[in-house]
């Protein structure tokens, strides 16, 4: 499995972009820079492709309601140009509450526009003159002020296939990414659930996969802690699942209790709804079942985690995102060197 990490810069970013290198002679592979309502991950992904020289950099994820199709073209291939091949382009919808709210535009489609997103980028990248004509997108503008024209990339990029990675929950968009992106990146993934909740819908995309696409890559996170005495710390994930299965999303629009539900907590994820909704925070997260907080994490003595890897080997899982759980540097590049061998 290819190993990855999400940067968390609570240190401070440039002490933590400094300190990827460690990680990469580690055996990191990939580093993922979030982008939700904080600081954009552009300018973040440019820094680090800068201080870099081999670490592959993806975005985790770039909202495609934020963005014009044709700016995020330009903007991934801006970034795999300045990093020298090395950017993964990951895309999804996020959520009514933060697309409607903090960016004021409508929530609409997510299956059908992250379809024509991807479409469009590819024809940016292979420097087509960009003529679209699809559900959701019209480029160039019909009406306005009649002066549009095609136009292609000026530059020549990299690679005119710049991986595509899409997060996705939702039977639909698992599908369209099992047909159309390079990889595809749930969130809690049980392994020994993943084939009953979405087996179908990957099975569906795959059929109608190009082979130029390749296998999918699928790409799950963990947080991860290796000792006989460590299993305390998956109660520290609590909090965030509370968020995403309680709060992220309003009672009957939120995908992530809908995942918890399908997952099998059906009367655990309203007990965890109806006390986030109410303010009752604490309450939530410690209603967040400790058995999901397990089958979540690589968090145990070596046995432990060893069979956890199996169990996502098995399930398909072929990029591992880790949270490396250690109280400082030398410890957190310890556990990537651990789990690159556990991983072997």
């Amino acid at each position: 499995m290819r190993l990855g990490m999400s940067l968390n810069y609570a240190g401070g970013f440039a002490e933590t972009v400094a300190e990827l290198g460690d990680f990469e002679n580690a055996g990191l592979d990939i580093v993922f820079v979030p982008e939700a309502y904080s600081y954009d991950a552009v300018s973040q992904l440019g820094y680090i492709a800068a201080k870099t020289s081999r670490l592959q950099i993806a975005s985790g994820i770039l909202q495609l309601y934020s963005r014009t199709p044709a700016l995020t073209a330009m903007t991934a291939a801006g970034l795999d140009y300045v990093s020298g091949g090395r950017f993964t382009m990951g895309i999804g919808s996020s959520g009514p509450q933060v697309i409607e709210g903090w960016h004021g535009v409508p929530y609409d489609a997510p299956v059908g526009r992250s379809r024509e997103l991807i479409e469009i980028c590819r024809m940016v990248w292979r420097r087509e003159r960009l003529e679209y004509h699809g559900r959701h997108y019209t480029i160039p503008l019909e009406g306005g002020t009649g002066l549009g024209k095609p136009l292609k990339l000026i530059n020549h990029p990299v690679r005119e296939r710049i991986p595509v990675v899409l997060a996705a929950l939702g039977p639909k968009n698992v599908e369209l990414a099992a047909e159309l992106a390079e990889g595809w990146q749930p969130i809690f993934y049980v392994p020994e659930k993943a084939s009953s909740v979405w087996g179908d819908a990957l099975a569906a995309g795959r059929a109608r996969r190009a082979p130029e696409l390749g296998e999918l890559d699928v790409i799950t996170q963990a947080p991860l802690a290796i000792g006989e005495d460590v299993t305390g710390l998956r109660d520290l994930a609590r909090p965030f699942f509370a968020l995403y299965i309680g709060g992220m999303g309003a009672r009957g629009r939120n995908f992530y209790n809908d995942l918890a539900r399908r997952f099998g907590y059906e009367a655990e994820a309203a007990a965890i709804q109806d006390a986030y909704l109410a303010g009752r925070k604490d309450e939530a997260a410690a209603l967040v079942p400790a058995d999901l907080l397990e089958r979540t994490s690589l968090i145990g003595p070596e046995g432990y985690v060893r069979d956890r890897l199996a169990a996502l080997r098995e399930a398909g899982v072929t990029t591992l995102n880790v949270a490396p759980l250690a109280p400082g540097h030398t410890g957190r590049v310890a556990l990537i060197e651990r789990i690159r061998d556990l991983a072997a």
